[in-house]
């Protein structure tokens, strides 16, 4: 039998931590808590944006974005990890880890673009304050969300048919609680210097590069923010950028520090918790992030739990 024919048939075994049997009774309940926030936060997010007016504005269109993107991000994931954390069965079908593979490559791209598109659409609104209108109008700001998502498409298309073509002599043994690009690279029975260094360059551009603009235009936005003589003004130009800045942080810190160490030093155990958080708990942090220090947000959710209380009575 041909060997990845084999793999097709038998599917794959997500070890994950199914060395530490007690571990898993806690995760399982941890995650699921997180992901039921992220459920409600984006949710929340999404709809208080559409119905609120005040916030049909370029940033909360992109911050809609970001929080469809989390639900789609975490639900590629979790109910399988779940089913595996769950039971004695560890196996996910050879089609199941493909669909995973690419969705979960295809939308960690788009957030890395994602986060540079918001920066600079933070940068617009201080530092250009009477063009920004001009500059995001909403035919621009719908073209670069659909550039965005199509770029990180053929970033994901390129990188995982290139490692899902590499033979595993019958391997299938993922040590991992998904079907990640290295796990998978991991178990190929030939060289994959070749791989690894496309990810590595592809890391480089969609990880490094959007991290660079971000980091430029904060240099710009923190000029004009001490040019700003109101201390409401800068407090709340301080507050916006400041939740996004915490976002940027959490995110990229995790993804560089996983994907662009030389060596792949990084431990397996080390490497899966780290997973674990920025595909888990960092998408049910950013709701909470982006409402506690906005005012505009807080007000549409109070507005959005009013209108449901009134439904209700």
């Amino acid at each position: 039998m041909d060997q990845n024919n084999y793999t097709s048939l038998h599917g794959f075994v997500l070890l994950g931590f199914s060395d530490y049997p007690k571990l898993e009774m806690m995760l399982s309940g941890v995650v699921t808590v997180f992901y039921f926030i992220t459920w409600v936060g984006n949710t929340a997010i999404i709809i208080a944006s559409l119905l609120d007016s005040c916030l049909h504005t370029p940033m909360y269109f992109f911050l809609r974005n970001l929080s469809f993107l989390d639900l789609c991000f975490t639900t590629s994931i979790i109910p399988q990890m779940l089913v595996n954390l769950w039971g004695p069965d560890k196996t996910i079908s050879y089609i199941g880890c493909v669909i995973q593979l690419y969705i979960y490559m295809w939308l960690g791209s788009t957030e890395c673009l994602l986060l540079a598109v918001m920066s600079y659409d933070r940068f617009t609104a201080i530092c250009k304050p009477l063009h920004y209108l001009i500059i995001m109008n909403p035919h621009f700001c719908l073209k670069i969300i659909i550039t965005v998502w199509s770029i990180s498409l053929a970033n994901s298309v390129a990188l995982c048919t290139l490692t899902l073509n590499l033979p595993r002599c019958g391997n299938n043994l993922l040590d991992h609680f998904l079907c990640e690009l290295p796990a998978i690279v991991k178990i190929a029975c030939i060289d994959t210097t070749t791989v690894e260094m496309s990810v590595f360059a592809l890391g480089i551009v969609f990880v490094l590069t959007p991290l660079s603009l971000i980091l430029l235009s904060y240099g710009y936005i923190a000029k004009a923010v001490l040019r700003i003589k109101s201390k409401a003004g800068r407090k709340k130009s301080m507050n916006t950028c400041g939740s996004h800045l915490t976002v940027v942080s959490i995110f990229y810190g995790t993804i560089i520090y996983m994907y662009l160490q030389p060596g792949n030093s990084a431990s397996l155990d080390q490497g899966k918790f780290l997973t674990l958080f920025y595909t888990i708990i960092t998408p049910s942090l950013n709701p909470l992030i982006y409402t506690l220090r906005n005012k505009d947000m807080k007000n549409a959710l109070r507005k959005l739990v009013r209108v449901d209380m009134n439904l209700q009575n």
